[in-house]
């Protein structure tokens, strides 16, 4: 969550991309930061830097998704001013009531916007996409259904732990996993939605693995006719 979406920051501005998808790739640095930060101090002012950075990175993703198949380098205005105003209302009712049942809310509206959108992309304009599009997709709801059974189940695990090898406990840490899956889910619906923007501008990109493993969006020199 914070090193990768730094070289694809870097990569897009190298290869001359639109600033939206410096600023996703960005915003998902600022969430791991401070999702690092919370989790290191658990003090209310580091979950903030957690939380509400998921709401700002979701509204990004969400313009990116809906701006797809636009001319480059155009402004939906009124998206713009639509998704600002619902963060700055979002960020302003948070920091009053305080209450998590709320955030969940507002970033699960936000995560069933992409989810559509994203399906709509892969059945009807992209349908070469659904690996791409349904992985990022599956990753992100697994760790969403980790997070429940740690939330759930948070005493019988802790009691599990305390029976079993520790690195037998180690993998029973699901808000872990639900971290380190959301984070790479994320970095994938970016890889996806920057595929797809980048697919329709016929600037010819590809998945490539750096090291084998790690999946990156390269892009192939255009044919000279």
């Amino acid at each position: 969550m914070i090193i990768p979406p730094m070289f694809g920051a870097i990569q897009s501005v190298r290869d001359g991309l639109e600033k939206r998808y410096i600023a996703s790739y960005l915003a998902l640095t600022v969430v791991g930061m401070g999702s690092w930060c919370f989790h290191m101090t658990l003090k209310y002012e580091m979950q903030l830097l957690d939380e509400l950075p998921m709401i700002y990175s979701c509204c990004i993703f969400v313009y990116c998704m809906f701006e797809c198949f636009k001319i480059k380098n155009s402004v939906n205005y009124h998206l713009l001013f639509t998704l600002v105003l619902f963060s700055l209302i979002v960020t302003t009712v948070y920091l009053k009531v305080k209450e998590p049942i709320f955030h969940q809310v507002m970033y699960g509206m936000l995560v069933f916007t992409l989810v559509l959108r994203s399906i709509y992309i892969v059945t009807w304009v992209y349908p070469w996409l659904r690996g791409l599009g349904y992985t990022s997709l599956g990753i992100f709801l697994l760790g969403f259904l980790f997070w429940n059974i740690d939330n759930i189940f948070c005493d019988s695990l802790r009691n599990f732990r305390k029976k079993v090898p520790p690195i037998i406990g180690i993998t029973t840490q699901f808000h872990a996993w639900w971290h380190i899956l959301t984070g790479l889910g994320s970095y994938l619906h970016i890889l996806f939605s920057l595929y797809t923007r980048t697919l329709y501008l016929r600037y010819r990109p590809k998945v490539k693995f750096l090291f084998g493993i790690w999946p990156v969006i390269l892009f192939e020199p255009l044919r000279k006719h």
